[in-house]
C-alpha cells in the first residue's frame, strides 16, 4: 500500500502518533486526509496544516463513525486507509471500576470494530483497502500497573489478527502498531496521571522506555514502511519481537522476569497489587 492519491482517515489525529501519521500521509501524497479527534480544535488544527478535513468525534459512538465514513466517501471518494488510533492510559488493577474499564474497552476495542464495519464492505467491493490499528507493546506483552490497558490492548491485537485472517482473500490488508515508549501527550491525557505533575518520562520512563523513547514522527514512518511491505506487526522498537519470542518459548520464565521488573520499578514501595489488600 502506497499512500499516494489515497483517501485516509485517522482517529486520535489531533496529537501524538495520530498527528504524525496525518503529516506523514500528506507528505506521502495522500489525496485527502481526514483528521478525527475527541478534541475538535486539535483535529481542525492538524487538518488545516495538511489540507485535510478536521472532525470532532467520540470513537465510542458507532453512528458517528458511520457518519464520518459516509461524509468522507461523498466528498472525496472511497476510503483506502482507515487508521484507528485513538487511545489513552490509566493506572489501576482489580480495584478499577467497571465503568472505567468498559470506557477503555470501548475506546481501544469497540472503536476498531466500528471502523472496520464501516469501511470493510466498500473495500471488499473494490478488492482492496488497508486497516491500521494502534495497540501497544502492552498488547503483545503486558502493561505493569494497568489492568484495563493490558486487557484492551491485548484484545486490539487479537482483533487485528482476526481481521487479517478473515478478509485477506478479499484484498484487505491489516497492520497493528505495537510501540513501547513514544514522546506523546498520552500521560497528560490520562485521567489518573494528567495534571499530577508527572511527565511522559516519569511514567513511561519507568515502565516502557528501557529501549528508548521514540518521536511520533519515527513511529509514523515505521507505520508507512510496514504498510508498504504489508507487514502485520509494526514494531518501532525491534526489541519487542525478542520479548515476544521469549514469552512464547518459556512463559513461566517471562512471568518471573516481569515480576522482578515490577519490583524494581516499585523501588521498595507498594506494588500495584497492594491496592487490593484488606484495609487493617
Amino acid at each position: 500500500m502506497e499512500l499516494n492519491d489515497r483517501v485516509v482517515i485517522i482517529t486520535g489525529g489531533g496529537s501524538g502518533i495520530g498527528e504524525a501519521l496525518a503529516r506523514a500521509a500528506h507528505a506521502a501524497g495522500a489525496r485527502h486526509v481526514v483528521v478525527a479527534d475527541l478534541d475538535e480544535a486539535a483535529a481542525q488544527r492538524v487538518a488545516t496544516e495538511v489540507g485535510g478535513t478536521g472532525i470532532g468525534i467520540d470513537v465510542r459512538d458507532e453512528e458517528a463513525i458511520i457518519a464520518m465514513v459516509d461524509q468522507t466517501e461523498a466528498a472525496h471518494g472511497p476510503i483506502d486507509v482507515f487508521v484507528s488510533n485513538a487511545g489513552y492510559v490509566t493506572a489501576a488493577g482489580l480495584e478499577d471500576s467497571n465503568e472505567r474499564i468498559n470506557h477503555m474497552w470501548d475506546v481501544h476495542v469497540m472503536s476498531h470494530i466500528y471502523a472496520a464495519r464501516a469501511v470493510v464492505p466498500s473495500m471488499i467491493a473494490r478488492g482492496e483497502g488497508y486497516l491500521l490499528s494502534t495497540a501497544s507493546a502492552a498488547g503483545l506483552l503486558t502493561q505493569i500497573g494497568s489492568l484495563a490497558y493490558s486487557v484492551t490492548k491485548g484484545a486490539a491485537v487479537s482483533l487485528a489478527e482476526f481481521l487479517s485472517i478473515t478478509h485477506h482473500h478479499q484484498g484487505i490488508r491489516v497492520s497493528v502498531l505495537c510501540p513501547q515508549a513514544v514522546a506523546t501527550n498520552i500521560v497528560a491525557n490520562s485521567p489518573d496521571l494528567g495534571g499530577t505533575g508527572n511527565t511522559p518520562d516519569d511514567f513511561e520512563g519507568g515502565v516502557a522506555s528501557g529501549d528508548g523513547v521514540l518521536t511520533s514522527a519515527e513511529v509514523a514512518q515505521a507505520c508507512l514502511d510496514a504498510m508498504r511491505d504489508e507487514r502485520f506487526h509494526v514494531l518501532p522498537h525491534p526489541e519487542v519481537a525478542t520479548y515476544v519470542e521469549r514469552k512464547a518459548t518459556d512463559v513461566d520464565r517471562w512471568l518471573t522476569g516481569m515480576r522482578r521488573f515490577q519490583s524494581a520499578l516499585a523501588a521498595g514501595g507498594p506494588l500495584p497489587g497492594d491496592a487490593m489488600a484488606p484495609k487493617l
